[in-house]
């Protein structure tokens, strides 16, 4: 079977192809600038057929699905030779609230109820919705299943996910901690899983998923305890422009003292913070690295500074997860920064040498592959592990369309 991931932004739409028989990726691409223009870029990966990579008009998500079929089908740049070939299509979707704890089947109902979730996902779900549509519309008869950022947290007890605010808050608003990257914080405490011997059971693993969006989760027994995101992706650590946790009394704060409304302060928070505003720099580490060992550069000690704030605060969430489990078996790194900055692993582990953790420095200097670095006498064991989100996303939709 092949399945066909669907990711789809308010002006984006990002795609793979897999082949499930081998699991192995056909074609992918991108397309951009959708209701503003339109950029396609189409890889085929499987038969070594030409990239496509040109403006075309994109003025809605349709349009779009319909240019990816196109590509994927067509003589010159496809990967399969009819829709026919295509047996489903899966749909990265951010919040299913407590509606879903697991990956579903889409029909009139989940419509309706990702749809109910805008409120506590407003600037993802309506995307991820008319990524659904589109493709509805598109490939009539063809199976859609959505599989949800925020299902991997759901097994979190009451008492990880509920605020001290006023409960009728959650009665009435479902105010609680969700988490995301729950794709990725699923397929890598799995892989860690089968590197600790292949049983779940009595296992304790911390995923840090390292990027420019961050999370960490407590992982026991292959199920989520805790997770550092919380109803939406802003709270827990800080990000690329995200601020992380806060004291909330500094909304109105800076609202009153810059003259800002309620708004545009959640802009700052979101866009204007994280490593990017305390560094002044960028929200890329690498260019934050890059200005922290130039000392010439007047913003080198701002530089440092971030890094620190964002190693310190890793560690600090390692060093409380350990607690929520009770212990730790393994501790992995994943995505961008997490699989590819031997710095960061160095710094974070080192600080957690009271707990009996370390890393072998050689092997870490690895970037971007499935590596134990565990050092010798360590409490537990330390894992890279590259993240697969779209391979959880196209294996739940096979199991789901085959069930």
């Amino acid at each position: 079977m092949n399945v066909l991931i669907i990711n789809a932004g308010s002006s984006s739409l990002k795609y793979q192809l897999f082949d499930m028989n081998t699991e192995e990726v056909a074609a992918k691409g991108v397309c951009e600038r959708i209701g503003i223009g339109g950029h396609l870029k189409h890889t085929p990966v499987s038969n070594g057929k030409p990239v496509f990579d040109e403006d075309i008009p994109l003025p809605t998500h349709s349009e779009a699905i319909s240019a990816v079929l196109d590509k994927l089908t067509g003589a010159e740049y496809g990967v399969v030779s009819s829709l026919s070939e295509i047996g489903a299509v899966g749909h990265r979707v951010l919040h299913g609230g407590q509606s879903f704890s697991e990956s579903v089947l889409i029909d009139d109902d989940v419509i309706r109820a990702i749809e109910d979730n805008i409120p506590l996902g407003p600037l993802h779900n309506p995307a991820n919705l008319m990524g659904i549509n589109a493709c509805r519309s598109e490939m009539p008869g063809v199976p859609q299943v959505a599989v949800f950022d925020t299902a991997f947290h759901q097994t979190m007890p009451e008492k990880a996910y509920t605020y001290a605010i006023p409960y009728s808050y959650y009665e009435k608003y479902n105010v609680r901690r969700y988490g995301f990257h729950g794709t990725s914080h699923r397929y890598v405490s799995a892989e860690a899983i089968k590197m600790l011997g292949g049983r779940a059971e009595g296992t304790r693993v911390i995923t840090c998923h390292l990027g420019n969006g961050s999370s960490i989760a407590a992982v026991k027994d292959g199920k989520c305890l805790d997770t550092s995101m919380g109803m939406t992706p802003l709270e827990g650590l800080p990000m690329g422009t995200r601020s992380g946790s806060i004291d909330p009394a500094i909304i109105e704060f800076v609202a009153n003292h810059e003259g800002l409304t309620r708004e545009e302060v959640f802009d700052v928070l979101n866009k204007k913070s994280g490593v990017l505003g305390i560094s002044g720099v960028s929200s890329d580490f690498r260019d934050i690295e890059a200005a922290a060992e130039d000392g010439g550069n007047p913003l080198s000690r701002r530089a440092r500074l971030a890094l620190d704030v964002f190693r310190y605060n890793v560690a600090k969430y390692i060093g409380s997860y350990v607690v929520t489990l009770g212990g730790v078996d393994a501790i992995v790194f994943t995505a961008g920064l997490g699989e590819n900055s031997a710095d960061l692993r160095e710094a974070v582990v080192s600080r957690l040498g009271g707990l009996g953790v370390s890393i072998d420095k050689e092997k870490n200097k690895t970037r971007g592959k499935l590596l134990d670095i565990t050092g010798e006498g360590s409490s537990a064991r330390v894992f890279i592990i590259p993240t697969n989100e779209e391979l959880v996303i196209a294996r739940d939709t096979k199991s789901i369309v085959e069930a």
